[in-house]
């Protein structure tokens, strides 16, 4: 054991004198023996210098007094020796020598580690638990039999490193390779010098227990370092994402803050600048465009400047959490600017919305007053002529040309009428539903201006029809008035003429009846010589069927044939004669009736004919 104690411990100090400058030694016994060796040591264990020493000593007085001045180093260091003098040292007792060895290891090398509470032996082995318990292989229970197979050893390598070997692929029989390959992984990448000899782990029954400790305190060192370097560059690197972060931060807030102000302030020269074009579209339009930008844009303003706000106290919360100064934006980028910012939108709105609402209130009312103007003057117009047509007078030539200019001055109605219709749809797209200064709708007005189309049509076929009459000299005025009546009848549609339909009821009303075919004739004959079968070509068909066939007897003696010899005739009787409904009609209502016992009408045919033909 001692053998293997003097070969590590004296590497040991080896590491300390190669890293200083100074050459290894080989032998412990003779290297320290004059003393040179150990104040150097000391020197270099204390980080200070033991003064002035005799260098090269060549009497065992100057090799007492360099050894006992190192001695005394020691014991000045609080470390105790026990049972060793200056000529232990000088003699070459092997045995206190290393002892004296262990007390400095112990001191300079394994008192400082610590681990939950416990120092030295017990926390470093704690130490080596703790890193290798993950591995099933490994049980560290002392620093001797725990650390015979390198499995320990490699396992505290891959725990820290595992880039410098592969734990899973390992032999675990292979204890010399094992081994072998952690010491030289260790002296390699982690600077720890083989202090052991792979023998003296893997061929030892015992490992010797001091050696291996100063050897796996080699390793404690090594990874502190590491862990302290990492530590350091974790809180390096931490400190500068902190900052990295907090400036990060404040750009994004100086960058977010700036664009909401320039957002804000561009929005309100937009609304300065902009202009009415006195339309009610273009004022909709705008008040559309307002509307949408408060429930898009400016929802996006309040959730970015609560978004800015916050990320502000994010940053003076960071700021504060690490001890750090306090973060003050740029002049025009504080929350008061943005406040004060936000202020002035809300009167721009205020001021933008009372300005839309009161152009829209204005065109309104210029849309009322100018539909009430024309609808008001078109009923005017419309009265105008109303009055103008009933006060026509003269002859009926005269009439007739005094209607017809009238008649030529309806077509500029309607135009003023599509007017009004113009004036009342731009009503209605306004949302205009009251109008105090007229009591005309366009549809009232529409409705009167066919009234007066139909009066002009209608005096126009009277007066022409008034003409024809007078020129009528062969008929008897209660002749024309009957046919005239009969006429106006069977004029459903007040045209001023018959239909095929018509002139057959209107025919048969007189009772004059003809077959469908001879109908057909007739009709399109009328058609052919006037045009239509107008109030002039009826009188001259009925005057010619009165002069050629029909006379009061004649009459007389068809209303006694349907009414079966009776004084008068039924309804019945005439539907079975199969007159047309229509002329039935007529009949019914301008033949004298009464009605018999049980309640039907009796038409008496006989005084109508007589009243008819007086």
């Amino acid at each position: 054991m001692d053998s293997t104690q003097e070969r590590t411990f004296c590497k040991w100090l080896n590491t300390k004198l190669e890293a200083n400058g100074y050459p290894p030694m080989h032998s412990l016994v003779q290297d320290l023996s004059d003393g040179v060796r150990l104040i150097q040591l000391m020197e270099i264990m204390g980080d200070t210098s033991l003064g002035r020493y005799n260098k090269n000593p060549r009497m065992r007085v100057q090799k007492a007094e360099n050894v006992n001045k190192a001695l005394e180093f020691i014991r000045q260091r609080g470390i105790k020796l026990t049972n060793i003098g200056p000529e232990d040292i000088i003699d070459g007792n092997l045995k206190l020598i290393l002892g004296m060895i262990w007390t400095l290891v112990l001191r300079f090398t394994i008192a400082d580690i610590s681990e939950e509470g416990l120092s030295a032996k017990e926390g470093l082995l704690l130490w080596a638990q703790r890193k290798t318990a993950p591995y099933k292989e490994v049980d560290v229970q002392d620093f001797s039999i725990s650390w015979s197979d390198g499995l320990a050893l490699c396992a505290l390598i891959h725990r820290h490193r595992p880039d410098l070997l592969d734990y899973d692929t390992l032999d675990k029989s292979d204890r010399h390779g094992n081994t072998r390959l952690a010491f030289q992984v260790a002296a390699d990448h982690l600077g720890v010098p083989p202090l052991l000899e792979v023998e003296d782990l893997c061929d030892s029954a015992r490992p010797d227990e001091r050696s291996v400790m100063t050897y796996i305190a080699s390793y404690f060192h090594a990874f502190s370092t590491m862990d302290q370097a990492e530590t350091d560059s974790r809180r390096v690197e931490k400190f500068a994402e902190l900052m990295r972060s907090v400036w990060t931060s404040k750009n994004d807030y100086e960058r977010r803050a700036r664009a909401l102000l320039y957002a804000l302030s561009e929005v309100q020269q937009k609304w300065s600048a902009s202009q009415f074009t006195g339309t009610y579209a273009d004022a909709k339009e705008q008040s559309t465009a307002f509307t949408t930008y408060k429930h898009t844009t400016k929802r996006t303003w309040v959730t970015e400047r609560q978004d800015v706000t916050t990320l502000l106290g994010n940053i003076q919360t960071k700021l504060r959490t690490y001890g750090l100064r306090e973060y003050t934006p740029p002049p025009g980028l504080a929350l008061s600017d943005l406040d004060d910012a936000w202020h002035d939108l809300l009167q721009s709105e205020a001021n933008r919305s009372r300005a839309i609402n009161a152009q829209i209130r204005q065109i309104k009312e210029y849309l009322r007053k100018e539909f009430a103007d024309l609808a008001n003057d078109f009923s005017q117009r419309l009265h105008a002529i109303s009055l103008e047509l009933s006060g026509v007078a003269g002859p009926l030539e005269d009439q007739q040309d005094q209607v017809k200019e009238i008649q030529t001055r309806l077509p500029t109605l309607s135009d003023a009428l599509a007017c009004v219709a113009r004036a009342e749809q731009g009503c209605v797209v306004a949302n205009v539903e009251e109008n105090d200064y007229t009591v005309f709708t366009c549809q009232d007005l529409e409705f009167e201006l066919g009234l007066v189309t139909q009066s002009v049509a209608k005096k126009i076929s009277f007066i022409d029809n008034q003409i024809v009459s007078r020129n009528m000299t062969n008929l008897t005025p209660a002749q024309l008035e009957q046919f005239e009546s009969a006429f106006r009848y069977f004029d459903r549609e007040e045209t001023n003429t018959l239909s095929l339909t018509e002139m057959s009821a209107a025919l048969a009303s007189q009772g004059v009846i003809y077959s469908d075919e001879d109908m057909v004739f007739i009709y399109d004959q009328l058609v052919q010589d006037y045009g239509a079968v107008n109030f002039e070509a009826f009188i001259n068909l009925l005057v010619d069927i009165t002069e050629d066939q029909t006379s009061p007897e004649q009459l007389h003696e068809s209303f006694c044939g349907i009414a079966g010899d009776k004084p008068f005739v039924t309804e019945l009787d005439m539907r079975l004669a199969q007159l047309p409904i229509s002329a039935i009609d007529y009949l019914r209502e301008v033949i004298p009736s009464n009605n018999n016992e049980v309640g039907e009408a009796e038409y008496d045919y006989e005084t109508w004919l007589k009243d008819v033909f007086a």
